[in-house]
This record gives structure tokens, sequence and C-alpha cells, in this order.
């Protein structure tokens, strides 16, 4: 079978590594890719939205299959595009339609979606320009810090926690007249849940699933927990707490739920459900739902799956994902996320990469890498993903700290403390 993964970023190189592992794979192309994803495979020079040089592509190189990494693509309606398209049709896409994909593309969806089939998440209600009163006397009754969410996609930039009344009650006003474009024309506002988050992940074929290793990432860029949020900066799998009963709990309650709930709706889903949750005193509660794998936990969870992914990609399309067995390992796995100085503000691209050769026991996932004239280089904020195998996530994290040392771009940077909380 040849596969094409759309995307460019670590998580996109770490799906393409454990899949090439698979005897059922010929050829493996990225569109985009970066500079380690042209390791694994072809590159094609593709917008990840632009759909009518995908299907060409996809025609040309006679692709059997199509795995979506990002949600944008999702959200705009790649996999309606190929169902639709007479020449396509046939070809599966591993992520949902349009409307599955409203789960991450719209936050007020997601929340009115939770509330109708009784998944427990936070407290909320949705504004509109106009109804700053209406929000304002919402918000008198919750405790603080308020929870401001733009209701759209906002690059991961559109949620908000604010401590001050008046000062949540300025952004709200900013956000609902266009601080985060189309995206925050309605916002909703929600009750804070205190505790620690966890990402689980389920593959689907609409009617059975699969869970996957859990994991729990670190998005501030600052060590403790501080300072601006990224897109990851570190990710450890398993999660301590995340035991047989808190598992259960997320299955029986959350789980289950969302995928019968997804089919009364007759929404045909068929890809990875990411549940963003937050355990409250044992009791797991939906933060968010993302329409496909994490990053940079995939960095860390494809380290754990032992099964042919392949193998389960294909249960996905041919409705027979309920057949198929997932087996993990028990080992803990840990990535630790290298950054451009300066990200997630202002930053330099085009650095030179050095000492990735002189990496052992680690696996060096690139995301925001390019090739100039044969040396890497950085062309993103967040550049490489260095993902280990322990007995424990701290066995682990000293590898790729280890690991992580010897690689120098410029100002790089990275958290050392990656697990801290746990």
């Amino acid at each position: 079978m040849d596969l094409l993964i759309i995307g460019s970023g670590g998580r996109e190189h770490a799906l393409g590594w454990k899949i090439k592992q698979s005897p059922k794979i010929d050829k493996l192309f990225f569109a985009p890719g970066n500079a380690g994803t042209g390791q694994l495979g072809i590159n094609l020079p593709l917008g990840v939205t632009d759909f009518e040089a995908i299907k060409q592509a996809v025609i040309l190189n006679g692709i059997d299959m199509v795995l979506v990494g990002p949600e944008v693509p999702l959200v705009e309606g790649l996999a309606d595009f190929f169902l639709y398209d007479s020449e396509l049709k046939n070809i599966p896409v591993i992520g949902p339609t349009t409307k599955g994909a409203m789960l991450e593309g719209s936050k007020d969806f997601a929340k009115a979606f939770m509330t109708k089939y009784g998944i427990p998440t936070a407290r909320y209600k949705t504004f509109t320009a106009g109804e700053t009163d209406k929000a304002k006397t919402f918000m008198q009754n919750l405790k603080p810090p308020y929870v401001l969410k733009a209701d759209g996609l906002a690059a991961g930039k559109g949620v908000l926690i604010i401590d001050n009344f008046d000062d949540a009650l300025a952004q709200l006003d900013e956000m609902l007249n266009g601080k985060f474009g189309k995206a925050s024309s309605k916002v909703v506002i929600e009750e804070f849940l205190s505790g620690i988050e966890l990402s689980v992940f389920v593959i689907t074929d609409g009617n059975d699933y699969k869970i996957l290793p859990e994991a729990k990432d670190y998005k501030r860029i600052g060590e403790g927990d501080t300072g601006l949020n990224t897109g990851g900066m570190g990710a450890i799998s398993p999660v301590p707490f995340a035991d047989d009963v808190f598992m259960q709990k997320v299955e029986e309650k959350i789980i289950k739920p969302t995928i019968k709930g997804l089919q009364k709706e007759g929404i045909v889903y068929k890809g990875f459900i990411f549940f963003g949750l937050i355990n409250c005193g044992g009791k797991p509660y939906v933060i968010e739902y993302n329409v496909r794998m994490g990053d940079p936990e995939t960095e860390a969870v494809v380290l754990r799956i032992k099964s042919d992914l392949t193998d389960l990609l294909e249960g996905v399309a041919q409705n027979n994902l309920g057949e198929k067995v997932v087996e993990i390992d028990e080992n803990a796995a840990a990535t630790v996320m290298m950054v451009s100085g300066g990200y997630p503000g202002k930053y330099e691209k085009g650095l030179i990469v050095k000492g990735i050769d002189s990496v052992t026991g680690s696996i060096v996932f690139h995301a925001g890498t390019a090739l100039n004239k044969d040396k890497v280089v950085t062309s993103g904020g967040r550049v490489l993903s260095i993902s280990s195998v322990g007995r424990t996530f701290a066995e682990a994290l000293k590898v790729s700290y280890s690991n992580a040392e010897k690689i120098r771009f410029g100002k790089s940077y990275f958290r050392k403390d990656i697990g801290f909380d746990l």
C-alpha cells in the first residue's frame, strides 16, 4: 500500500516512522513534510488545504490511503472532498468529515454535544457580540479564574484564563470584536476546573474503537508551567494516575457516550479522537475534543504502540477495527521539544541544526525543519522532538535530556522539568 500523510510536524514524522515499520507499506508520501519525513519517504510540496493539488498528487502517485495529521484540513472539509469526488471516493481518508471535525472546529458545538449526551464537562455558556451584559451576569455566578474560549480554531491561542473579573470582561470585548478574527465571533465562557490534565486517544471506525496509550503534555514555555502557551514543550506516557479504575471511568463516562452520540447525530467518524481531560479528585472531565492525534504527545505515544499501526488504519477504512488488537508496551516513553530562541514570540528561521548524528538511545522526530543544500535548518519555532523509552518516564526523560544537550541551533531551548508535577 502507498500512503500519504498530510502535515509537516513532529506528529506527522512520528506517525510516518511507526507506519513505515509495517510490511503492508510500499511507499510513504508526506505533504508537505519536513527534513525528517524526507528520510522516510517522498515529500510533496503541497499546502495542507490545497485540495485540488492533493487530488492530483494522489492520482499521479497511485496513493491508496490518506492520513490527515493536523486539524485545519479536516475542519475545512478534506475528507468530504474525497467522499464527493468521483475519482477519489474509493480512497479512504483517516480523519472525520466536516461534521465530525466540528468537535474541534467549534467549542460551542463540542460543549452542546457533551451536554446533550451527558458527558462530564465544565459549566458554560456561549455569547456573541452585543451580549456582553448577559456574559457579565453569567460570570458573576462563577468563581475566578474565568475561562474564555474562542469558538473557532485560533492556532492554539484562543483560550484565555483570567483571574480578574474586569480584565476578563475587557478581554471578552476584545475577542468578540475580532481579537482572533472569525474564530472569536462567538466566545464560550466556562467555569474553571482545578486538577491535573491528560490526553486520551482513541482510533475509531465509527462503530468500534480502540484506546491508545494516554499521555500528558506541557504547554507553557517556562519551567514550572510558567510563561506563554506554546504548541507543546514535551510529553510523557503513561500518566501515573491514569490507572485501571480511572481509565474505566474515562471509557464509560466519556469515550462510549461520545461514540454513541456521534452515531445518534448521524455523523460518520473515521479517525482519531483526542480527549483533552482533567482529573478532578479522581473524576475525569472533558476540557476539549481534538479530531486528530496530539503534538507532541504522538512523539511519545507511538513508542508504546506495539501493534502494526497500518493494520489499525486499514481496520478503520474497512470497518472491521473491532477485529483488530492493540498491544501496548508497558515501558514508559517521554519526548522533549527543542525550540528556537524567542519562541513562542519572534524567532529566527534558517538556522543550521548540528548534532543530530551524535544522538544515541533516542529517536529524533523533526517538527520545524527543512533542507537547505543537504543541511538541516530550522523552519519553525518548535524544531525537534527528542523521544526515548525507559522503565519509568523519569528514566526515559534522562535519555532524552542527555541527547538534547548534544544538539545545537542558534539559541535553542528546552524545558528541563517535563513530568515535574507527577
